[in-house]
């Protein structure tokens, strides 16, 4: 779409917001139902990178009011999810960030998104238990319903440690559960399926969400490179409808192109056995991140107490 290497997509909201609009409707026209606000890193932390940390509440609330627009004229029914992501900083001890900041930033981000019109918060690629349930609480504080998901991109577990099983346990004492949890981004669809197996025999009575890259990114030069094909992110839904997955999409890497064969491959599935890491290896390829045996992380009983 133009954006220039570290710029902040966010700023079209206000500053080129036809580009985006645009963007939200040729996903619409390939079939999205759901739909994501353009304000992954639309908080005050990460807005420091741009001196645009007193405009968090106003980009949501734009970004928000645009994909609302394309979704309401849409004919059918579309779903405007605010995109929540990291706040780009770790936690005390290790970082500068504490509960009470973390609050504060993700219940003014969910603020704008339900003031501009977004049906849910959208909290994606988190690794943090931490972090997840700072900005669960601040959507719950805001009064809108949200969804959870990590990025498995370690050898099965998030960066910080959180098997797939242990995810459903991190909401479980909230006064208000996720409509869905699951997982997203990470380093392949292969990878990805195996974690919401884990993900639903953690969590079996949770609606799952899968939303893979678009097959491993390679880095060649300044351009980040996909290798999945159209042909394989329709391998890619009709395996994760069969692993009992209900809400199916495409991170990184996703085109119109892309979505367009995961819609066909929906419309027209046919359901099958629940796989296993090796029909997901025969059909996808080999995970790029295997699970490490035997690793699996419990969430402490400080946190718990906390």
């Amino acid at each position: 779409m133009g954006l220039v290497a570290g710029d902040a997509p966010e700023m079209w909201n206000i500053d080129d917001p036809d580009k985006v609009t645009g963007l939200h409707q040729d996903f619409v026209d390939a079939g999205s139902d759901i739909i994501l606000t353009n304000t992954f890193g639309a908080n005050r932390d990460r807005l420091k990178l741009h001196n645009a940390q007193d405009r968090a509440y106003e980009l949501n609330k734009a970004g928000a009011e645009l994909a609302r627009a394309v979704a309401d004229k849409a004919g059918r029914p579309v779903v405007v999810a605010g995109s929540v992501g990291p706040l780009g900083e770790l936690f005390e001890p290790m970082g500068a960030l504490n509960d009470e900041s973390a609050l504060e930033a993700f219940t003014e981000q969910a603020r704008g998104l339900k003031d501009g019109g977004a049906d849910i918060c959208w909290i994606e690629t988190m690794s943090s238990d931490q972090e997840m349930r700072a900005a669960a609480l601040g959507a719950i504080a805001a009064g809108i319903a949200y969804t959870a998901t990590a990025s498995f991109d370690t050898a099965g577990m998030t960066m910080m440690g959180i098997a797939p099983a242990a995810l459903g346990s991190i909401f479980a004492d909230l006064t208000e559960p996720p409509v869905a949890i699951g997982a997203n981004c990470g380093v392949g669809a292969s990878d990805l399926l195996v974690s919401v197996l884990g993900i639903s025999e953690g969590a079996p009575d949770q609606t799952v969400i899968a939303k893979a890259n678009c097959g491993i990114p390679q880095v060649r030069g300044d351009h980040v490179h996909y290798s999945g094909t159209p042909e394989l992110m329709a391998d890619y839904a009709r395996l994760a409808a069969d692993a009992g997955v209900r809400i199916i999409g495409g991170c990184c890497g996703t085109s119109i192109t892309h979505l367009a064969a995961m819609r066909a491959a929906i419309d027209d599935y046919t359901p099958g056995d629940r796989p296993d890491r090796a029909l997901i290896e025969d059909k996808l390829g080999a995970l790029a991140a295997p699970p490490a045996e035997g690793r699996v992380r419990e969430r402490s009983s400080r946190r718990r107490r906390a």
